[in-house]
């Protein structure tokens, strides 16, 4: 059977599978947001960096959720929009893919393109550790424009009316990038108010203003769209941290947010 290997394991998260039980059950021991969303933005550095907040973000999903997570990732290498519809491998076991959910969406399946991307890969042991039964719909996000992310959130929305799946909805995005902490925090800040009240257009003008690093925008506008159209009112910033958090160095910082859309 095709599948699509670890790629990042060792690198971005423990190959061994104990070590990596165990670094997850200290993230999420931590966390208890108290809310319950319909979707997260949740960032894919080194889990060293950012695991503990993306834990976080997903502490919003109920541990029971047995559904489809719609894994939305920005393709760093320059590919185009693309879903994955095989199996995707994790040292903690095998996250199913769910095909029918793949074929309503009505995009374009390219498996090389997913093949060393790290965006979607950073999620997937998260979700396996804590959402045994759940399986995922692995979508490669290339252009990230205001249009582009209205057109992958309609078709979303398609596939969920079409296949009635219940779905959670995750953005997989870092923030401002080796920029100074004091730098990173201030952009960061000002763009994420925006998505307090979801208002995508202001988010997107604030980035431009600022010409904040984000690498995730389209995911998570795409995100924001599709879920708005489900019922959510309001974002919520559950935690933002740098990396400068961990190795002390202020400098030439890397943001990352925990968000939730309910």
């Amino acid at each position: 059977m095709d599948m699509r290997p670890c790629s990042v394991a060792g690198m971005f998260y423990p190959a061994e599978p104990r070590h990596l039980e165990q670094l997850l059950e200290t993230f999420f021991r931590k966390r208890a947001p108290g809310i319950t969303s319909r979707g997260i933005v949740s960032p894919h550095a080194g889990y060293v960096y950012s695991g503990e907040t993306g834990a976080c973000a997903f502490s919003t999903i109920p541990p029971d959720f047995d559904g489809t997570f719609l894994v939305i990732g920005p393709s760093h290498r320059g590919y185009m929009t693309s879903a994955s519809a095989v199996p995707w491998e994790t040292p903690l076991g095998v996250v199913d893919v769910d095909t029918e959910f793949i074929d309503a969406m009505d995009i374009e399946i390219d498996e090389a393109s997913h093949r060393s991307e790290h965006s979607i890969e950073v999620q997937m042991p998260i979700i396996k550790y804590r959402f045994p039964r759940a399986r995922a719909a692995p979508i490669l996000m290339g252009e990230q424009t205001y249009e582009a992310a209205e057109s992958l959130a309609e078709h979303l929305l398609q596939a969920i009316e079409h296949t009635k799946r219940d779905v959670r909805i995750v953005a997989s995005s870092d923030f401002s990038h080796y920029v100074p902490d004091e730098v990173a925090r201030r952009q960061d800040l000002y763009a994420i108010d925006a998505l307090k009240t979801l208002d995508i257009p202001e988010f997107y003008r604030r980035l431009q203003e600022t010409h904040a690093t984000v690498c995730g925008y389209g995911p998570i506008a795409t995100m924001c769209m599709a879920c708005r159209s489900l019922g959510a009112t309001r974002g919520e910033l559950l935690r933002y941290t740098t990396s400068g958090d961990v190795t002390e160095d202020f400098n030439q910082v890397v943001g990352y947010a925990a968000i939730a859309v309910v």
